[in-house]
């Protein structure tokens, strides 16, 4: 018990760190963003592998490589307004997936065609990779989706992309968890929809 005790207590005040230095970070502190980096590189890297399982073997980038460049794309950003360690990775989730969309981009306009493989949108089975085309629909179907609703659009970043539970994307959004249950599951069908339609 009171080892489980102190693993609590050191995650909250690790979180706590994470949320001071973030605050540091968006009043201009440089060396916040420094500081941060220790804290929450293993989540980082648990994100990055999440997205990194969708790409194709051998990628040239790896894991390691894309918490690197979603964490310089982070430090180069002007001044951003943290709101939570919820947030803060949200927002690298995104930079990520913008970063794996210029790979596949650029993979793309080397070697153009394929066949389209189907990609699941529920987070789960995502131990194939995702071919370039079918990561640049899928970008370029968000991008649609946020015309519509850009709640919407969130909601598939932060749960598809980031990892986020229900309950940690109803708490980063601030609406209810039967909100993102119902935004995510309209999302899912209009992706669908968008992504499978008949030619």
């Amino acid at each position: 018990m009171t080892e489980l005790s102190g693993t609590v207590k050191a995650e909250s005040k690790e979180a706590g760190d994470v949320t001071r230095l973030l605050h540091a970070a968006g009043g201009g502190e440089k060396a916040a963003l420094e500081d941060l980096l220790p804290l929450v590189y293993r989540e980082l890297r648990r994100v990055a592998e999440r997205q990194m399982r969708r790409e194709r073997p051998g990628h040239s980038l790896g894991a390691s490589g894309l918490v690197n460049e979603a964490y310089l794309k982070l430090v180069d950003q002007a001044q951003v307004d943290w709101q939570g360690r919820e947030h803060f990775f949200a927002v690298a989730a995104r930079a990520m997936r913008q970063i794996l969309v210029d790979y596949a981009r650029k993979r793309n306009a080397e070697k153009r065609g394929g066949d389209w493989d189907r990609t699941s949108l529920d987070g789960k089975g995502v131990g194939f990779h995702t071919p370039p085309e079918d990561l640049l629909a899928l970008d370029q179907a968000l991008d649609r989706l946020d015309l519509i609703s850009t709640r919407m659009r969130q909601v598939v970043e932060y749960r598809f992309y980031c990892g986020l539970t229900e309950d940690e994307t109803a708490e980063l959004m601030g609406v209810t968890k039967r909100t993102i249950q119902r935004e995510w599951a309209k999302a899912r069908a209009w992706l669908y929809k968008e992504l499978y339609r008949e030619p």
